[in-house]
């Protein structure tokens, strides 16, 4: 098998034609069309009866990240306008909720539309919150790579700056649907437990989800628990270079509870689904912080890097040493909460640790999240995709989905 680092992007592309892609979500949530991928074999539901394709005590881990109205239209007197769009904060934060909380001031990465045109004078937007106005600056500090460096400065010194942005930002839908935000954006493109702010993104596996939906899926014993990963704009990056090597993988936060990795511990004998991509990063990456731990290796940083899940050496440590060695050093620091950041890219080559299944959206052609599909059902994706394609399914952030049975148990 190759390592991941060979892959060429080109093998991983399909004819995705703009009619396939969804613009808007359907009226229902659970409405939405199901491809359950099974051993080879393929059928069609819809979302609404996820619970008939899952057995019971399995485990569906969620990705309860909210995303926050990241992008900023301010307006200069002399009539331009630039706009800012939230990445992430400052390193100096620690941590995306904690910066969501900063009050008066903070410091973000953005990306800014219309930088030309903004000769270093601060911008202010005036806001109202409750009736009352008060204003909202943004002061560039510094170029960095492709982004700035923004001091946002607010005067009401009650607002946190997650609220800052609810009263004065906009959602930031992904670019490939080609429209203006409209205000039921605001519902639908966030998931019904959607809990902490810091995602630019939607984890869109989970648009499907109702509480009736979790309530036939609790009626059957098949049980949920839930992570958060700040979902960034490194998820729509494309990959431009020839072979993956050359791509450097979007690093994003994690947030788990030690509750959440006791639990994975007690189900690694049953399945184990994740629900979207960016649970399924958080719950195999958790095995190789365990295997970093264990390997002794500057054991205060346990961050992920791009290549580590390929690179470390694991003699045949399994799931359970890895995770007991993660609650251990958690145990060991009074933490009750791991915060960290992951790059994992998984591919081609990978094998899984902790999933057995993926519940998630159709994805673009040469996106990371395509080969994260592929390393989970093989070459078996072609076949998915191309069933999708010829039997009207919707592609894409509000589009249809699809259930996956991985092509190996976890060792």
């Amino acid at each position: 098998m190759k390592h991941p680092k060979d892959l060429a992007i080109k093998d991983f592309t399909y004819e995705l034609p703009e009619q396939r892609i969804a613009r808007y979500p359907l009226a229902e949530r659970d409405q939405s069309k199901l491809l359950v991928y099974k051993a080879g074999l393929i059928e069609e539901s819809i979302y609404a009866k996820l619970d008939e394709f899952i057995p019971p005590e399995t485990l569906l881990v969620f990705n309860n990240t909210k995303v926050v109205e990241a992008r900023l239209l301010f307006h200069k007197p002399t009539g331009g306008s630039i706009e800012l769009f939230c990445l992430e904060p400052h390193e100096q934060y620690g941590d995306i909720t904690t910066a969501m909380l900063q009050k008066e001031k903070v410091l973000w990465k953005c990306l800014v539309g219309g930088a030309k045109k903004w000769k270093n004078e601060p911008l202010v937007k005036l806001i109202n919150s409750d009736g009352n106005d008060y204003t909202l600056n943004a002061k560039r500090i510094e170029k960095i790579n492709d982004y700035y460096l923004i001091e946002y400065s607010w005067n009401n010194a009650s607002l946190s700056f997650a609220e800052v942005l609810h009263h004065a930002g906009a959602i930031p839908l992904p670019p490939y649907l080609n429209r203006n935000v409209e205000e039921s954006d605001k519902e639908r493109y966030q998931t019904i437990y959607a809990k902490y702010d810091g995602s630019v993104a939607a984890p869109t596996a989970g648009l499907h989800f109702t509480d009736t939906l979790f309530k036939k899926l609790s009626d059957k014993n098949i049980k949920r628990d839930f992570v958060t990963l700040h979902v960034g704009a490194g998820t729509f990056k494309p990959v431009k270079s020839n072979t993956m090597q050359e791509h450097e993988m979007h690093a994003e936060f994690i947030d788990v509870n030690k509750t959440l990795i006791e639990t994975l511990v007690q189900s690694l004998d049953k399945d184990i689904v994740a629900v979207g991509t960016t649970s399924m990063r958080t719950i195999e990456s958790l095995y190789w912080m365990g295997v970093k731990i264990m390997g002794g290796e500057n054991q205060n940083d346990i961050t992920l890097t791009q290549w580590e899940a390929y690179e470390l050496a694991t003699a045949n440590i399994s799931a359970k040493e890895a995770l007991l060695a993660l609650l251990s050093w958690m145990d060991e620091r009074k933490l009750d909460r791991l915060i960290t950041k992951t790059q994992i890219i998984i591919a081609p080559g990978y094998t899984f640790k902790i999933a057995t299944g993926l519940v998630t959206n159709f994805h673009q052609p040469q996106s990371t999240l395509l080969l994260l599909v592929a390393a989970l059902v093989g070459d078996d994706w072609k076949k998915i995709y191309e069933y999708a394609l010829t039997h009207d399914f919707r592609f894409l952030s509000y589009g249809d989905g699809c259930l996956l049975w991985g092509k190996e148990r976890r060792e």
